[in-house]
């Protein structure tokens, strides 16, 4: 099935280059189906590479979905040009009254920040504070996880002795939770971030469950028990060479920067790394949209109040 995205958007030439059915607006509206309503609020600075990353994830499944892309007022994009954000974003007041059945935040490079030092931070609170009645099901990915840990659980970061950088192996602890259905009993995910969060911090509270980890790369899925969130600490969406992409700007600014952990065939930096958790990828943004999302969503947004 396709996924619905706007016409125009940068994604769709390199997404039907892979096969991958997209559908523009027009076609889809002359279909007799209520697609998946899902937002993103994407974070990171790089706006159309993880456009296309989540597009890519997302429309792996059976589901018509329709995307809505939004940015924080409060911090604009130096990254991505003020035409291709006028062009496709939405601001948070733009939406503030409809529903949604998902939504995603992505991760941002702010995590050696306190949260309250981030500049959009009241921005992000209202939004997720919104998301709790306005959302379905919210899935926050790796700086975002740990924001909403904080927001809405009271779970604190720490900053790490190192950066945790590389592709790690990582196992479910609960592995007959639907998440992690058809999972590997061993997959891999890259992680890309300063700070961390303890699992003590998790286990203490009894709203959440710690469903995956990795002996190195510490908790990875966290899910909320009622379902209605989810936390993944790292970045599955992340290309072959997104990775490779921040060591060598970082190698070339002069930081210290090791090479990236269990990634480069023989360590070599300058042989291709292979993508080794595509599959885990699929899955865990599939098995979101089915069991977390579809499966659940009420057909009228409306009663969303009332699920």
């Amino acid at each position: 099935m396709p996924i619905k995205i706007p016409q125009g958007l940068p994604a769709a030439e390199t997404l039907e280059g892979e096969n991958i059915f997209v559908m523009s607006d027009f076609r889809a509206e002359h279909q007799d189906i209520r697609p998946l309503k899902i937002a993103v609020l994407n974070l990171m600075p790089t706006k159309i590479t993880t456009e296309t990353q989540l597009i890519r994830l997302l429309s792996n499944s059976s589901l018509q979905i329709e995307i809505t892309l939004l940015q924080t007022a409060t911090h604009r994009s130096t990254h991505t040009s003020e035409e291709h954000m006028k062009a496709f974003y939405k601001n948070f007041d733009d939406i503030r009254g409809e529903n949604f059945d998902g939504l995603i935040i992505t991760g941002a490079p702010v995590e050696n920040l306190d949260f309250h030092d981030v500049t959009y931070w009241d921005e992000l609170c209202d939004i997720m504070e919104w998301s709790k009645t306005h959302v379905f099901s919210t899935l926050h990915i790796c700086w975002a996880a740990q924001a909403g840990l904080h927001y809405h659980y009271g779970v604190n970061k720490h900053p790490l002795d190192k950066k945790m950088f590389g592709v790690f192996d990582h196992y479910a602890l609960r592995p007959n939770h639907p998440i992690v259905r058809g999972f590997d009993e061993v997959f891999k995910a890259p992680h890309s971030r300063h700070t961390g969060i303890a699992e003590s911090e998790i286990t203490k509270v009894s709203e959440l469950e710690l469903i995956a980890r990795s002996d190195i790369a510490g908790p990875y899925i966290i899910a909320a028990k009622n379902s209605r969130m989810l936390f993944v600490t790292g970045h599955s969406e992340y290309d072959y060479d997104t990775l490779s992409k921040e060591y060598f700007r970082d190698v070339d600014k002069g930081l210290e920067i090791e090479l990236p952990y269990n990634y480069f065939p023989n360590n070599d930096p300058q042989r291709r790394p292979p993508n080794v958790w595509r599959g885990h990828s699929n899955l865990l943004f599939s098995n979101w949209l089915n069991y977390f999302v579809y499966q659940n969503t009420p057909y009228d947004l409306d009663d969303l109040s009332k699920a």
